[in-house]
């Protein structure tokens, strides 16, 4: 990739170019093979540039993988409709990433730096977990929060990898309305619904019955067919 022309000394977009060059460059070497001269050398700027911004490699990374701010955007006021906060959510980053290209692409961007290297993937996770518990703090049940929180990340970013990154066929094709659709009831549910912790069977869930059949489970554990037989 040809190097960008020199930016003159704290030029109001000479940030926002070290950030860029930083997020191809550890998505194209890791993190290890990363070296500040070079992202200095691709984003036009002296080196001395981004040791005054960002101090050193490690303060680079964090830097780079900060959500966009338009991100906090999508996550406020939805508090005011809990119950349809999930799809309400999945309909607003669908609408972001379709309508703000270049927002999707730092995102996905973050992603791929995030994959680059085990201590960034670390760090991404503790910086998204972070992010997605402020923002959602009051929509989030009580119960099991950084789970919570975890289970959205994750499948928001499984979305934006298969849709946007990987070009998974049904993913990509799918209409955006037909994703808010089918993932917003998933989110809603990681958000408010119940999630049972290991041996715990919630309520209104299922059993397999003896001979190969599935019945709901009552709050004694037993299903229809054997509480009338119990009854009898």
């Amino acid at each position: 990739m040809p190097v960008r022309g020199r930016r003159p000394l704290g030029s109001p977009d000479a940030r926002r170019a070290v950030l860029d060059a930083a997020r191809e460059l550890f998505a194209e070497l890791g993190f290890e093979r990363t070296t500040m001269r070079a992202v200095a050398a691709r984003a036009g700027v002296d080196p001395a540039l981004i040791y005054h911004y960002f101090g050193d490699k490690d303060g680079l990374l964090f830097a780079a993988l900060q959500p966009p701010a338009d991100a906090a955007t999508v996550f406020s006021g939805l508090a005011g409709a809990a119950d349809r906060a999930g799809e309400e959510l999945v309909r607003r980053l669908i609408g972001l990433w379709e309508e703000r290209p270049e927002v999707r692409e730092q995102m996905a961007a973050i992603i791929r730096t995030g994959l680059s290297h085990d201590h960034a993937a670390r760090l991404l996770r503790d910086i998204l977990s972070s992010f997605i518990l402020a923002a959602l703090g009051d929509v989030l049940a009580d119960d099991r929060r950084e789970l919570r929180a975890a289970l959205i990340g994750s499948h928001i970013g499984g979305l934006m990898l298969g849709r946007y990154l990987l070009k998974v066929p049904g993913a990509a094709a799918a209409s955006p309305e037909d994703l808010v659709q089918a993932v917003g009831p998933v989110v809603q549910h990681y958000l408010t619904g119940t999630i049972a912790a290991s041996g715990e069977r919630p309520q209104g869930s299922v059993a397999r019955l003896r001979g190969g059949g599935i019945a709901a489970v009552d709050d004694d554990g037993l299903a229809g067919d054997e509480r009338v037989g119990r009854d009898q």
